[in-house]
Order: structure tokens, then C-alpha cells, then sequence
């Protein structure tokens, strides 16, 4: 049986998202243990030429939720709002993601399949099917921000490690 343009997507950015969640609460302690601010945290970069961890948790939603309702729409154009300021927010929006996820119907994933798709960001244009859209641009968007993410949190202190990220794999029952 070929596996399913929902199984290909949806269930691993559910696990993701779950982990990167579980990951912002461990920072939210960090903060608390380490008496420093949580803006310290949402503003940290890997390096000055890059955006941070606030942005990255922000695309992770971009990239799960925001692919599936750009799809729809038949183009996607990324947020250009601020990601939220707390801890709190981000997990939210993360939240708001795995909502969405969760309630999409796995035939309607199929329905994108051959459907004309374009990326918008000012001058820029890229046309795609829809499901190359969502396996060559967005996934890959979605796990660069995951691990910036998890990388970020990690260089700032936190003491997680590999399985922080990947969260709960799906093991045969």
C-alpha cells in the first residue's frame, strides 16, 4: 500500500510540534531556575544574521498550518506578523497548529494532490503541485525551524538532547 500524502506530513508535524511544546515548557523552567527573562530566551539567535527562536517556533506553525490553509487557498504568502512575545504565546501557537492539524480529514490531503500552488513573498513567485508544494518546501521549512528551535534552546543552556526533539515516536502497537 503507497503511503498516503497525510501519513507523509501530518503525523510527524504533530510529533514535532508535541516535542517542541514539551520544549518550551522546559525553557519556561529554565527561566525560573536560571532568574533570567523569558525575552532572553524568545531573542536568542544561533547567529546575527539569523531571526530567532520567537521567529523559528512562529515558522514551525507557518509551515504546518499555514502550508495546509495556503493550499487551500491555492497560495501561500508566510505571516509577516510579530510572533508572540512570551512563552506562553509561542505554545499557543503551536496549539493553535496541532488544532488544525488535527482536525484535518486525510481525504482532503489527498484532494490537493495535482492542484496548482504558488509561494508568494514580495517579488518573489514559485509555482508548485500542490503536494510538492507541502513535501519539498514547506516539510523542509518546517524541520529547519524545528531543529533552529530546539538548537537555539540547547546553545542558550538547556540541558536536552536528541530525544527532546524527535518527542514521542510512533511504535508499532
Amino acid at each position: 500500500m503507497p503511503i498516503s500524502l497525510y501519513d507523509a506530513i501530518v503525523p510527524s508535524q504533530r510529533q514535532i510540534i508535541a516535542a517542541l511544546t514539551a520544549l518550551l515548557d522546559r525553557a519556561a523552567a529554565y527561566c525560573i531556575e536560571r532568574d533570567t527573562t523569558e525575552t532572553a530566551l524568545i531573542e536568542a539567535r544561533l547567529a546575527l544574521d539569523m531571526l530567532p527562536f520567537g521567529y523559528q517556533v512562529k515558522a514551525v506553525a507557518e509551515h504546518s498550518r499555514g502550508s495546509i490553509e495556503g493550499v487551500r487557498a491555492g497560495v501561500y504568502s508566510p505571516s509577516l506578523d510579530p510572533w508572540p512575545d512570551s512563552l506562553a504565546g509561542l505554545s499557543a501557537k503551536l496549539a493553535d497548529a496541532d488544532a488544525v492539524l488535527a482536525a484535518l480529514d486525510p481525504g482532503e490531503l489527498e484532494g490537493f494532490v495535482g492542484r496548482d500552488m504558488r509561494f508568494e513573498f514580495g517579488e518573489r513567485r514559485m509555482d508548485f503541485a500542490a503536494e510538492h508544494f507541502l513535501l519539498s518546501f514547506a516539510q523542509p521549512n518546517f524541520y529547519f525551524h524545528a531543529a533552529t528551535a530546539y538548537d537555539i534552546l540547547r546553545a542558550q543552556g538547556l540541558a536536552i538532547g536528541k530525544r527532546d526533539f524527535m518527542g514521542m515516536p510512533r511504535l508499532r502497537q
